[in-house]
C-alpha cells in the first residue's frame, strides 16, 4: 500500500508517521516542501510539495506518487487568527482538501481528512451525531465545514474524521501550559463551561491506521463517509486542568498552585476574537459500531501522555 501523508510535523501528523509505517510505503510531507519516508527511487523528492497553500503543487505531488491513500493531517488551526485571515484559512482548510479530493478521485485513491467539533454551534448538552446539521460559530469552524462539503461533493472515496481537544507529548498544548503555570502561579482560573473530551494524537493515529487497513480489505466504499473520533467520556477545561496538575503534584513535581486555588470560571472571563462552542461532545457510536472498536476513556490517554511529559521533568529535578 502506498500512503501519502500531508502535515507530518503537527501533533497528529507526527503520530501518524509511526502508526502508518506498518501499512506500507509512506511518504510524509510538511509545509516546508520537504519529503521523507521510503520514496521510490524514480521519484525526485525535490519536486514534491507539502504546502497546502500551493494547490497545483499538491496536485502535482499526488499525481507523481499515485498513492493508494492520501492522509491530510495539515490544517490552519489558529482559531483566533482565522477571524482576520479568512482567505488563508479557507485556502488551507477548504480549497486544498477539495484539490486533494479531485485528484484522489482521478487516480482512485482514498482520502482521509481530519475535521473538528467546531463545525457545530456548541448548543445543548447532547453529543453531536455525524448527521446533525453543521452551524459553525467562528471562521475556523466555517472553513473546516466548507472543506468537508467540498470533499463530499468531489465524489472521491473519503473518510472525514471529526475530532477535538487534541494533545500530544510533543509540541505545545494545554497539558504543558497548565504544568508551567501551576509551577509559576499562586492561583489559576480555568474555564468550566466548555465541555468535551481531550483526545490524544496517538489515539487518532492508531484508529486512523485501523480504518485504512479495514478500508483496504473492503474497497466497496460502503463505509466511506464522516465519523466522529474522540476519546470516551467528557470533562471541562477546568476538570482537565485539575487532572493534569494533581497528577503532577502526586508524581513529585513542585506545584505552586494549591488545589483550592484552581478556580472555575465561565468563558466570559477570557474574551477571544473567535467564539468557542460550549458543547463539544461528539458521539463516537457510529465509528465504534462500523469498525468494531471501543475507544478508551479520556483519562487513560492523558495519564499516558503525562507520564511521558513528567519523566524528563522529574529527572531534571533529581539532577538539581
Amino acid at each position: 500500500m502506498r500512503i501519502l501523508l500531508f502535515g507530518k510535523n503537527g501533533q497528529v501528523g507526527w503520530a501518524l508517521q509511526r502508526a502508518l509505517a506498518p501499512l506500507g510505503d509512506v511518504t510524509s510531507l510538511g509545509r516546508e516542501d520537504e519529503s521523507s519516508g521510503r520514496e521510490r527511487g524514480a521519484v525526485d523528492a525535490g519536486f514534491l510539495r507539502g504546502d497546502l497553500a500551493d494547490l497545483e503543487g499538491i496536485a502535482h505531488t499526488i499525481r507523481t506518487l499515485r498513492p493508494d491513500v492520501i492522509v491530510n493531517a495539515a490544517a490552519f488551526t489558529a482559531v483566533d487568527a482565522a477571524e482576520s485571515a479568512l482567505e488563508q484559512a479557507y485556502a488551507i482548510n477548504a480549497l486544498a482538501p477539495q484539490r486533494m479530493a479531485e485528484i484522489a478521485r482521478e487516480i482512485g485513491a482514498l482520502l482521509v481528512h481530519y475535521s473538528t467539533d467546531y463545525v457545530f454551534n456548541g448548543s445543548g448538552r447532547s453529543p453531536w451525531q455525524e448527521s446533525d446539521t453543521v452551524d459553525p460559530i467562528n471562521a475556523y469552524g466555517a472553513s473546516k465545514a466548507d472543506g468537508e462539503c467540498r470533499i463530499r461533493d468531489s465524489g472521491a472515496r473519503h473518510l472525514i474524521l471529526r475530532t477535538q481537544w487534541v494533545y500530544a507529548s510533543r509540541g505545545r498544548n494545554f497539558i504543558k501550559t497548565m504544568l508551567r503555570l501551576a509551577q509559576e502561579r499562586d492561583a489559576l482560573s480555568v474555564i468550566d463551561d466548555q465541555i468535551g473530551a481531550p483526545t490524544g494524537a496517538d489515539l487518532i493515529a492508531d484508529v486512523t491506521a485501523h480504518l485504512i487497513r479495514a478500508r483496504a480489505a473492503d474497497s466497496s466504499g460502503d463505509d466511506d463517509g464522516t465519523y466522529h473520533l474522540a476519546a470516551r467520556g467528557e470533562t471541562s477545561w477546568h476538570g482537565y486542568a485539575q487532572r493534569v496538575i494533581e497528577t503532577a503534584r502526586a508524581a513529585g513535581i513542585p506545584i505552586r498552585t494549591p488545589r483550592q486555588a484552581i478556580t472555575a470560571v465561565s468563558t466570559r472571563a477570557f474574551p477571544t476574537p473567535a467564539r468557542r462552542p460550549h458543547n463539544s461532545r461528539l458521539s463516537t457510536a457510529r465509528l465504534e459500531s462500523v469498525f468494531g472498536l471501543r475507544l478508551p476513556e479520556w483519562q487513560a490517554g492523558v495519564d499516558q501522555s503525562l507520564t511521558e511529559i513528567l519523566e524528563p521533568m522529574l529527572a531534571a529535578e533529581h539532577d538539581q
